[in-house]
């Protein structure tokens, strides 16, 4: 995915530090606004796994550090929850000046209750996913909760939270405090996802259940059975992604670019970190990767793969497109694909040579003349004549 720095001020001028991940063709459907957790930032994996899997569906996705955390200006003791709002409003803003304002807002933990509060301050908001999120606020007072007393007597105190130090000032209490995302929550009237596991330690799945019971119809619930607070394993933030690609083409008013049909078959890839591969064909997205033992991440099929499974849709296709012309009762095309590399037989030679096994199974009440036919009919489907044909690729480096 491309991924662009970029930066807005907060409401104070200070400037905030944000990336900016877009679709394969920096054409999205839609742009989505993330906001992280409670001393987090926008690198977190968890985040960065999620944007992956919502640009492959090509979404934009704009993550971005709160004003003190990250790369961002100012000071995180001066901050509190309102002000953690009024970052997310300012990033709407970014958006709609420079691009289109969000269609989605996602939140984990405190910035799930974040973008409850926000929502209705942000007038282009379709939908609402929220990963983690406390009930309210005030529920962050667990993590300091040994300091309150020095807090609420020195107006401050210094505290470990994930083994780093932070001042937290009386001030920010007292806004988590008068804040009640239930409250904001029943008011809102936007479809909601909801995700939490049922084993996070940190935020307990009770605060899942008063989210759901104050929000409105459309709502949903799924649980990310097994998963922890930070989403530590890889593959609970991928699949938050692809259910939230999913759910939310329910209820977004967006749609694919549409562009003019190129005149020749055109197909746009990009490859980023690792093996994985995003691949643009007109309107329809899919990934590419290589098997772990290859050294990627199995996240898609593998480029042998795709041209075995471009071979098996062409003779499918071809056979069925022959059988209807000459209306013969063809019900079903199976085709198994294998490649392997062998030995040319009597060449004299150590090379081996590329070998594609094709297995055909034909359903239909069809006699053997016609299952003949049929067969050589396969060994003329495009994919097949281009494979066994002269082919000239042309590379050029831009």
């Amino acid at each position: 995915m491309p991924s662009k720095r970029i930066e807005f001020n907060n409401l104070e001028g200070e400037k905030l530090a944000a990336r900016l991940d877009l679709p394969t063709d920096e054409k999205p459907k839609a742009f989505v606004l993330f906001a992280h957790c409670f001393t987090c930032n926008k690198n977190f994996f968890g985040v960065k796994n999620i944007s992956k899997a919502l640009t492959s569906s090509g979404f934009a996705v704009l993550r971005f550090d709160f004003t003190g955390l990250g790369d961002s200006a100012g000071e995180f003791e001066n901050t509190n929850f309102s002000s953690n709002i009024q970052d997310l409003i300012q990033a709407s803003k970014w958006l709609k000046e420079n691009h289109e304002g969000p269609k989605l807002l996602m939140g984990h933990s405190l910035g799930g209750a974040a973008v409850l509060h926000a929502a209705a301050q942000i007038d282009t908001v379709e939908a609402l996913v929220t990963l983690a999120a406390p009930s309210n606020p005030e529920h962050v007072k667990h993590l300091f909760e040994d300091h309150i007393d020095e807090i609420d007597e020195k107006e401050e105190a210094q505290v470990n939270i994930g083994g780093r130090p932070f001042t937290i000032k009386k001030q920010f209490l007292e806004d988590i405090t008068s804040k009640s995302t239930e409250e904001v929550t029943k008011d809102l009237r936007k479809p909601i996802l909801i995700f939490h596991s049922p084993h996070d330690k940190i935020v307990g799945i009770e605060n899942a259940r008063k989210i759901y019971s104050a929000a409105l119809h459309p709502k949903s619930f799924v649980s990310l059975d097994g998963a922890d607070h930070l989403l530590s394993n890889q593959k609970d933030s991928q699949y938050i992604g692809q259910v939230v690609s999913a759910w939310s083409s329910r209820y977004l008013d967006s749609e694919d670019p549409k562009s003019n049909p190129p005149e020749h078959e055109n197909v746009f890839t990009q490859t980023t970190d690792s093996y994985y591969t995003e691949v643009l064909a007109g309107s329809h997205r899919w990934v590419a990767d290589e098997p772990k033992d290859l050294g990627g991440g199995d996240e898609g099929p593998s480029p042998y793969e795709l041209l075995l499974s471009s071979l098996g849709a062409c003779t499918g296709m071809t056979l069925r497109m022959y059988a209807d012309r000459k209306k013969w009762p063809l019900d079903s095309v199976e085709v198994e694909l294998l490649h392997e590399k062998r030995h040319a037989e009597d060449s004299g030679s150590a090379d081996k040579i590329d070998v594609l096994t094709r297995k055909i199974k034909i359903q239909g009440d069809l006699d053997e003349k016609q299952r003949k036919r049929l067969e050589e009919i396969a060994n003329k489907c495009p994919i097949h004549k281009t494979l066994t044909g002269n082919i000239q690729v042309e590379t050029e480096i831009i």
